[in-house]
């Protein structure tokens, strides 16, 4: 069983940047695709950034151009990088396996404001 640990968040003006760390402990991280999802107050969870085994990646087109998925499988970290952030990416974030998650972190909080 995989679990993970977020860090990374905070607070930024709008335009800022952020990266975003997830260690993951247990074993087999390297054999899954994963996942940085995040959830506003108010909203259901939502997979933002996906990279698979083979580093193919994928994000939704709010984040496209802005945001940037990568992953170290020697250190079981998965990172996110976010560009000219904007206040609608306020959120917390969380990391998990793309398909089927498991337990879920604590996630690390995100807020864009002026």
């Amino acid at each position: 069983q995989v679990q993970f640990v977020e860090s990374g968040g905070g607070l930024v003006q709008p335009g800022g940047s952020l990266r975003l760390s997830c260690a993951g402990s247990g074993s087999g991280f390297s054999r899954y695709a994963m996942g940085w999802y995040r959830q506003a107050p108010g909203n259901q969870r939502e997979l933002v950034a996906t990279i698979f085994i083979g580093g193919t990646r994928d994000y939704i087109d709010s984040v496209k151009g802005r945001f940037t998925i990568s992953r170290d499988n020697a250190k079981n970290t998965v990172y996110l990088h976010m560009n000219s952030l904007k206040p609608e990416d306020t959120a917390v974030y969380y990391c998990n396996k793309a398909v089927r998650p498991t337990d879920w972190g604590q996630g690390t909080q995100v807020t864009v404001s002026s």
